[in-house]
């Protein structure tokens, strides 16, 4: 009995030793592992991995994407302060016309257009200087005008085109030259491994994606500016047939 016991006590220790070390290799496993995942995480800012990507593409070809995304910008923050502040109250204004035409004559009307801001109110105070020449001269010249406001409007919106077909090319350009040298490289190398032809392949892509964004980002600018455009000319061709109206029941 008392053999039994022993025994059974050594088989005890043995597996209760067996099952402690086994808990301090998975512990050992787990704190290794958790370890290995903290190093590996990116820690860096979303500026600190830009700025590497830019220079791992060369900043030469990144440049010059860089440039057209610069130049885009400017021209669009630009003609969007621009239109906005050419938007007028079409609405009002012609109310307001109306009304000093009723009042005050042809005078008063075109005060109004003078002291009003917008492509639209030029073009009537143009069609109101002109109205002791008839109301069809008034009607000629509110169609010319309005070709030289449209102009206006429609200022620096080519360049903003260009840029956006620039910006892909460009990287496409870096795209080219970034295989060229790595067949360069598995040339010189006489090996067509992975590490060989890694740079020349990662400078290929990353200007493809740097120029594929600006021109993405670019588009979108162009598309708002393009669409206010329209809303701003629609409301111009339909002020100017109501200011002719208006002006054909005056002199009436």
């Amino acid at each position: 009995m008392k053999k039994l016991l022993t025994i059974l006590t050594i088989t005890g220790l043995l597996f209760l030793g067996t099952v402690q070390n086994s808990y301090a290799v998975i512990t050992s496993t787990l704190q290794d592992a958790e370890q290995v995942a903290t190093e590996t995480v990116d820690t860096r800012t979303f500026h600190q991995i830009l700025k590497q990507y830019f220079i791992d593409g060369t900043p030469i070809f990144m440049g010059f994407v860089l440039i057209t995304l610069i130049l885009g910008l400017a021209i669009a923050i630009e003609r969007i302060i621009y239109l906005n502040m050419a938007t007028t109250n079409t609405d009002k204004l012609m109310a307001s016309i109306e009304d000093a035409l009723s009042n005050g004559g042809v005078e008063a009307a075109k005060e109004v257009a003078r002291n009003t801001k917008g492509p639209v109110a030029s073009i009537f105070y143009q069609g109101l200087d002109r109205m002791d020449e008839g109301v069809e001269q008034a009607a000629k010249s509110i169609v010319s005008y309005g070709g030289v406001q449209m102009g206006l409007l429609e200022k620096n919106v080519s360049w903003l085109s260009l840029f956006i077909a620039l910006a892909p090319m460009l990287g496409f350009m870096g795209t080219v030259i970034g295989m060229i040298g790595a067949f360069e490289a598995i040339a010189n190398a006489g090996d067509i491994s992975p590490a060989v032809v890694a740079v020349g392949i990662k400078v290929a892509l990353l200007t493809t994606v740097f120029g594929l964004v600006v021109a993405i980002i670019l588009q979108i600018f162009y598309n708002y500016i393009i669409s206010k455009i329209d809303s701003i000319v629609n409301n111009m061709e339909n002020s100017s047939i109501s200011l002719v109206d208006m002006l054909i029941r005056y002199k009436k």
